[in-house]
């Protein structure tokens, strides 16, 4: 069992997901459907080659969020012939996802990096117009899809929980339905299937790779300490107080200079 990951990130992504005409809504993770049409045109797949479309549809599909996206409007015009009118398309923003496509043949896995690496056609994040930033392949882990996701490392810093979206089995409680599973991509009839999904939350103290705070106190502690390093100044380089007091004692007696006169002169008298 062997998991093939990817880093889907850049400034800005679009998932739709069963949306038509004026209104062309974004899931907020990537659909397994966008993830695959994405692998079909890097290895060149025809849009209505149903029997291709089915190998890839095979595969077990996960997504790791590691930054939640912001929600974007975007308004367009569109002008006809005798009216005009607007449509409304929605993007995320500067969203980053860990993608898992799990398979038992390994081989298949090494060539779809192949084809990412070198794709056919330009790769993007639902919508032409939605390129992505590099790297894209991370490459084929020795691991079933739940592992994989959970164990990867971040891919942004946080120690925030993350959500986890994987394909459920059809009897999974808990399971929702989405039609995302691509049948045919061809302009003139496009046809999708649907699957069983779930999501689980990955709570963020599984994966704290780094405590600022506590390395912080550990060189506080071990390094340099400041007020140690002056009590031990001014026990054993420097008291100015014994040295005023020696100075006193063995220096100058006013009070004893003056004992002597008062004695001498009583014997003189």
């Amino acid at each position: 069992m062997s998991t093939l990951l990817l880093r889907l990130a850049a400034p800005m992504q679009s998932w739709g997901c069963g949306s038509k005409f004026d209104t062309r809504m974004t899931r907020r993770e990537p659909t397994k459907s966008g993830v695959l049409g994405m692998l079909a045109a890097a290895a060149g797949v025809r849009r209505d080659d149903a029997d291709a479309l089915k190998e890839l549809a095979r595969l077990k599909f996960g997504v790791r969020v590691d930054r939640e996206g912001t929600l974007l409007h975007d308004f367009h015009m569109v002008h006809a012939e005798k009216a005009s009118y607007v449509t409304h398309r929605y993007y995320l923003c500067d969203a980053v996802f860990l993608c898992g496509l799990e398979s038992d043949d390994d081989e298949a896995l090494q060539r779809l990096c192949l084809s990412l690496t070198h794709p056919v056609y330009p790769l993007f994040l639902g919508r032409r117009s939605c390129p992505p930033t590099l790297p894209v392949v991370l490459g084929v882990r020795s691991k079933d899809l739940a592992s994989a996701l959970e164990e990867e490392p971040r891919l942004v810093p946080s120690e925030d929980d993350l959500r986890i979206v994987t394909d459920a089995a059809s009897d999974a409680p808990g399971a929702a339905v989405i039609k995302d599973v691509p049948l045919s991509f061809s302009p003139y009839r496009r046809e999708f299937g649907y699957r069983r999904y779930r999501e689980k939350i990955l709570p963020g103290n599984q994966q704290a790779e780094h405590d600022t705070f506590a390395e912080l106190s550990e060189n506080v502690q071990a390094e340099h300490d400041p007020f140690a390093e002056l009590a031990e100044n001014v026990q054993t380089e420097h008291d100015p107080f014994a040295e005023l007091a020696e100075n006193v004692q063995a220096e100058h007696d006013p009070f004893a200079e003056l004992e002597e006169l008062y004695v001498s002169d009583q014997n003189g008298t």
